[in-house]
């Protein structure tokens, strides 16, 4: 079994919901469609997880505070303040916060309504 089929559930996550647009009325073919963006708060020894993936819903995250790090194909990646990545349809991952301090991102990403 892979260390990323043994990541444990989200905890120590907290999102709040910033704004969406309904893509809809705003580009064709986008009905049912919303652009999101989340704040989202990982407190130190925090996983956002379970492993996910960004099949049919695309985004990218920015990193304001602390340090993240991403989970992808067994390799992780550190991200700090200032930087981030793409999640495309290509992305299998889950994160976690290592550090000592909270970490903080704002992440965009295209969803369906529900």
């Amino acid at each position: 079994m892979s260390h990323e089929q043994q990541v444990p559930e989200t905890k120590g996550v907290t999102v709040k919901l910033l704004s969406t647009v309904d893509l809809g009325p705003e580009i064709d073919g986008m009905a049912g469609r919303q652009l999101r963006m989340r704040l989202v708060t990982i407190a130190p020894g925090g996983v956002f997880g379970p492993v996910h993936n960004h099949k049919d819903r695309p985004g990218t995250v920015f990193i304001l505070e602390g340090t993240i790090t991403d989970h992808r194909n067994g390799v992780a990646t550190n991200y700090g303040p200032g930087v981030g990545w793409p999640e495309d349809r290509n992305t299998t991952h889950w994160l976690e916060n290592r550090g000592s301090s909270t970490a903080v991102e704002i992440s965009v990403d295209i969803v369906r309504q529900g």
